[in-house]
């Protein structure tokens, strides 16, 4: 009986499987709180439209969770957040022009398909709401890409298209635009300084590692300068600093190794870089980590770590004397 339930297969759960005093619940806590400037600082830019899409988009991501848990008969995981950071990301991905079935269909995309059709957090592949953002990119190309004239500049004004600075017929917004988000662009491509008190935030609360949106950041200003650009413009316009301190970041489709993640960021980069530059899309940051996100499995068998104890350590231990 003893022999019988030592060699029983273990019945593994999802990420994360750690034991230490923060869960998924204090984790995705401390992710909405390094959010709420970067909401706040969209609804003071675009008004009460701005409001509407972070509600709706979050409204409607932990509503199909919910749901998804009731039709499955399984516990319900609404309660650790994740849905709610999931709703917040997607809304930040997206204009506040963006009519609200699209927001419906975008969070259905991000929870349903990317999330709970692979089996709930901890085992999907790719970041939820990037997924949801680029199904919305290339389903309603117009819509994603008409931006409403931030309030600070016009008043009261109504609702306008307008180029976000990314565009090729954009003229370049000054430093102190690009910083305080007095430009066109999606909800989390706008006020710089809220999205750095976030990062700021995770980092301090040890919630992500300083390294992964360091290295992804020094990485864009290298390849800026190499290609004759100004790095910092390039690093706050558009959505480098959400995607730095808020999606290269995620645990669960990241490496888990410190060179793993180096790669993975420098990989990111790279890719942000050359559409950037080079393609027809104003915008690579979603594109470049959703590309990654699917080479995290193999990143993560270059760079596994060697169990203490195990023969390929003592291996590694004798080379090492040698």
């Amino acid at each position: 009986m003893l022999a019988k339930d030592i060699t029983r297969p273990f019945d593994l759960k999802g990420a994360p499987q750690i034991a230490g005093p923060k869960t998924t619940r204090t984790i995705m806590r401390d992710v909405l709180i390094a959010l709420t400037p970067a909401c706040v600082a969209s609804v003071v830019i675009f008004g009460l439209d701005a409001a509407i899409v972070l509600a709706l988009s979050v409204l409607c991501c932990v509503g199909f969770e919910y749901l998804w848990c009731r039709f499955r008969k399984v516990d319900q995981t609404v309660f650790d957040l994740s849905a709610a950071v999931t709703g917040v990301l997607l809304a930040m991905n997206c204009p506040a022009t963006l009519p609200v079935p699209m927001v419906v269909v975008g969070a259905f995309v991000a929870i349903i398909v990317a999330k709970e059709l692979f089996g709930g957090i901890g085992r999907n592949i790719a970041n939820p709401a990037i997924v949801g953002r680029i199904f919305l990119a290339l389903s309603f190309p117009a819509a994603m890409a008409t931006f409403e004239v931030p309030r600070l500049v016009v008043g009261n004004a109504d609702l306008v298209s307008s180029a976000t600075p990314l565009a090729p017929s954009a003229a370049t917004p000054t430093l102190m635009q690009l910083l305080l988000g007095t430009h066109a662009g999606t909800l989390g491509e706008t006020c710089s300084v809220a999205l750095i008190l976030g990062m700021a935030y995770l980092i301090v609360t040890r919630t992500i590692r300083w390294e992964m949106p360091a290295t992804y950041l020094g990485a864009i200003c290298v390849l800026s300068a190499v290609c004759g650009r100004n790095p910092l413009v390039e690093i706050l316009e558009g959505g480098i600093l959400l995607g730095a301190g808020f999606m290269v970041t995620d645990y669960t489709t990241s490496p888990h190794t410190i060179g793993g993640k180096v790669v993975f960021c420098l990989g990111c980069a790279l890719i942000t870089c050359l559409i950037r530059f080079f393609g027809n899309l104003n915008e690579g940051v979603a594109y470049s980590i959703l590309f990654m996100n699917l080479l995290v499995p193999h990143i993560d068998r270059v760079f596994v770590n060697v169990p203490l104890g195990t023969e390929s350590a003592r291996k590694n231990k004798r080379k090492g004397g040698e």
